[in-house]
């Protein structure tokens, strides 16, 4: 047994030693309940008729010398506190990392939304992110500034141009890049700034009566008012089209500016949903290129050519983003068709 075989096994049996503890559950067994989630783990336990609840429970085990528990429980108390559906904790050891959460069910948001029940679902969705927008970001939040802005970027040209296309970029494509890039942070950094959670799509939304309950907060930074709408609809795994988009858009706005937030005119948020949008999805390239190249994780990749539409979708429509276009047509485009036909 190695020392990395043996590092898991304690843990597993500390993990199921909290769980029965804190459940009172002395039979209980644990089982796998989702991954991809860093280096946090979810795992689904059955309570016995005669412990201290019925049903079933999710323990959540964040290893503290890998993942620190509490910026998760801090966002939780804030998001909560101002009246946003997130997973209640039932038990906690902060300094071991396991949390007992109630279980929210095995589906999330993604694989229940459909073309039918789509508009109930994200009418459901922006309620839920208004109350968080709503919610005055901590004074110690990171913001999105310039810098983050920049090294989110940074991922598209790194790992997807130069990793996993082989593109070796020249100074006319270093530049093209520079002066999108530039335009892209200035754009989001005069939008009106709120809290953000940063992933607010339908795989990080739990359905709930009382729901959708919001996962995946831990992130939640200080920045642009669009991010988490245009997140929400053009999405990482599913798209919609295009005339659904504009019309959730749309709803949106007259919704937020309803409930007192600091959107723009509608023409204003649109294009900076657009803009905030490119930004997104040339990050989200970024990372799934690093996730297959550096952590052997190849199947986001599949939804490369998603991104490419989104892109194409809007890209085009702004001649300030001309040079982002010549680097997506002199290289993007290629590769993915060649790689189509093969």
């Amino acid at each position: 047994m190695t020392d990395l075989d043996s590092s898991d096994t304690t843990r597993e049996c500390a993990r199921l030693a909290w769980a029965r503890a804190a459940t009172g559950d002395a039979a209980l067994e644990l089982h796998r309940a989702s991954a991809d989630a860093g280096f946090r783990s979810y795992w689904r336990g059955t309570l016995a008729t005669n412990a201290a609840a019925a049903g079933t429970v999710i323990v959540m085990d964040s290893p503290p010398d890998k993942e620190d528990v509490r910026p998760w429980l801090r966002l939780r108390d804030v998001l909560e506190g101002g009246g946003v559906r997130v997973p209640r904790v039932l038990a906690r050891d902060v300094e071991a990392g396991f949390l007992l959460l109630e279980d929210l069910g095995v589906e999330t948001l993604l694989q229940v939304i459909d073309e039918h029940n789509a508009d109930a679902h994200f009418d459901a969705a922006i309620t839920q992110l208004l109350k968080l927008q709503a919610i005055e970001p901590p004074a110690d939040l990171p913001s999105y500034d310039e810098a983050m802005l920049a090294r989110e970027l940074r991922l598209f040209d790194e790992w997807f141009l130069t990793r996993h296309l082989g593109v070796t970029l020249d100074c006319a494509d270093l530049e093209a890049l520079d002066l999108a890039y530039r335009r892209l942070i200035d754009a989001a950094l005069v939008q009106p700034q709120v809290l953000v959670h940063r992933d607010f799509m339908p795989r990080n939304l739990m359905p709930a009566i009382d729901g959708p309950a919001v996962l995946d907060f831990q992130d939640a930074v200080r920045g642009p008012i669009a991010y988490d709408a245009l997140s929400l609809f053009k999405d990482a795994f599913l798209s919609w089209p295009q005339a659904r988009v504009d019309a959730w858009l749309d709803g949106y706005h007259a919704r937020a500016l309803q409930a007192g937030l600091p959107v723009p005119t509608l023409a204003r948020f649109r294009r900076d949903a657009d803009w905030i949008g490119v930004q997104r999805h040339l990050k989200v390239l970024g990372i799934f290129a690093r996730l297959c190249h550096r952590d052997s994780k190849p199947k986001y990749l599949a939804d490369a050519p998603r991104f490419l539409a989104y892109l194409d979708g809007v890209v085009p429509r702004y001649p300030e983003l001309a040079p982002l276009l010549e680097v997506i047509n002199r290289h993007v485009r290629p590769a993915l068709q060649a790689t189509d036909a093969s």
